[in-house]
């Protein structure tokens, strides 16, 4: 059974292995009831964001994670993953801009993802 730090961090690596720009990991375990962890990423292409939802879902899915939810995959702008304890969430930089996760959930504790990047 995976904890879901260790889930947030797969994913984190796995989007780090297909050059995810901006990568963010929040743990919201004491901010809200929908995630234990947010990860926020920006793509630089349409084609990117698919890239990297597969490579994020292929990656947990290989740890045993089931994925409940994904949202916007045909969109191309953004693309939500709900993994239950983690929800990834992919943008174009306009959207991600737009959305502004980090000052929604300005209260998350935003954990350092340095020593995750590069490691695959």
């Amino acid at each position: 059974m995976n904890t879901p730090k260790e889930i947030a961090e797969a994913a984190v690596r796995a989007l780090d292995a297909k050059n995810a720009h901006d990568l963010k990991l929040l743990r919201t375990t004491d901010v809200t009831v929908l995630a234990d962890y947010f990860v926020i990423c920006t793509a630089s292409s349409t084609t990117q964001i698919k890239t990297l939802a597969d490579a994020a879902e292929a990656a947990l899915e290989d740890m045993g994670e089931n994925k409940l939810h994904r949202e916007g995959y045909r969109g191309g702008s953004w693309v939500l993953l709900d993994f239950g304890c983690v929800v990834i969430h992919l943008f174009m930089e306009e959207a991600r801009q737009f959305y502004n996760l980090e000052r929604i959930w300005a209260d998350a504790e935003e954990i350092d993802v340095a020593p995750l990047l590069g490691a695959e």
